[in-house]
């Protein structure tokens, strides 16, 4: 079959993505055939389409890291010809092709099978938002409850900021939201922020203390960096943070005090390759207990021809919540 996809290939030193008409060639090993109805604009896709971006090894290639949609073929009894599913993370759209194509095939092991979300619904959580549940899921199991006080949330109009304030509201959490964006006060309090304070440090200037009092109980961090650190100092007694994002850097300027003075844990959290089970296990719970309240004001839209620009807002910062990519229907 031949069939629509935007293709990501090397030219005179540059990337790039435009449409092609591809055949079943590109598809590739798998045991699932997708009709794929969205994806979504994630930063890692930016960066498959960025000269030496560092994700892609092999051009070309059709990123999108998420793909939600309907089965069309199965050679494993584990799905059928309808099943509304999502795939995302291990390789898609960095070393085989992804969502941003009208079919795609991958593994069984790969795919979850949908349980009260839409194949839109999934699409605007996608890698983003099961980031953010995974961390959320890593607090609880900490034992964080919310009489243990707020929780603060950075990065807070991101993808994983949003979708974990959502979540953690509908938990019954007092959430605190940081962000640089002063203009993003109302729509933070639509989706469940009890505060908005800035970018953490609030002064970047002034000199770091290896403790801080205690201001929260524990977060839910996406930037890394010195803000990271901050927010390790100003975690009360028994708390926890759950890292997933170097937006802010990758160097983590702070010392043993947070742990060894106050016990506080650093949860590392990984959505990339999560062992399928657990990821399966995570977005039942996502359609259901973790369903987040607010999707539809996170989401924006947008069809799968104006992905590019999407994708260039990312770079320019000017990105906020879920960007749904349409693919079904709109090439």
């Amino acid at each position: 079959m031949n069939f629509s996809a935007m293709v990501a290939r090397e030219s005179e030193g540059g990337i790039v993505l435009a449409r092609e008409q591809v055949g079943e060639d590109f598809l590739g090993a798998g045991e699932v055939t997708i009709k794929v109805h969205f994806s979504s604009a994630n930063y890692k896709d930016y960066l498959a389409i960025t000269p030496r971006g560092g994700v892609v090894r092999d051009y070309p290639i059709v990123p999108g890291i998420d793909l939600a949609g309907e089965v069309i073929a199965s050679e494993t009894e584990e799905f059928a010809v309808g099943d509304q599913v999502i795939a995302h993370g291990y390789e898609l759209g960095v070393a085989r092709n992804g969502g941003f194509a009208e079919y795609a095939r991958v593994p069984a092991e790969w795919v979850v099978r949908l349980d009260g979300l839409s194949t839109r619904e999934a699409a605007t959580i996608g890698t983003a938002g099961f980031t953010a549940a995974l961390s959320v899921q890593a607090l609880l199991d900490h034992g964080l409850t919310p009489d243990d006080g707020a929780v603060l949330v950075t990065g807070a109009t991101g993808g994983v900021g949003s979708v974990a304030i959502d979540i953690l509201s509908g938990l019954g959490f007092e959430v605190i939201a940081s962000t640089g964006k002063t203009d993003a006060g109302d729509l933070l309090a639509e989706i469940g922020a009890n505060e908005v304070i800035g970018r953490l440090p609030l002064d970047p200037d002034a000199k770091p203390r290896p403790l801080n009092k205690a201001n929260w109980a524990a977060a839910v961090d996406s930037v890394g960096g010195a803000s990271l650190a901050h927010v390790l100092s100003a975690i009360g007694y028994g708390g926890a943070v759950a890292a997933s994002g170097l937006t802010g850097g990758a160097d983590l300027p702070t010392t043993v005090l947070p742990f060894i003075l106050r016990g506080v844990s650093l949860l590392g959290i990984d959505s990339v390759f999560l062992p399928i089970a657990k990821r399966r296990e995570l977005w039942t719970a996502l359609g259901k207990q973790l369903r987040p309240q607010h999707l539809s004001t996170i989401e924006s839209y947008a069809p799968i021809t104006e992905v590019g620009e999407v994708l260039q807002s990312i770079k320019a910062g000017g990105h906020s919540g879920r960007t749904v990519i349409g693919v079904a229907g709109e090439f």
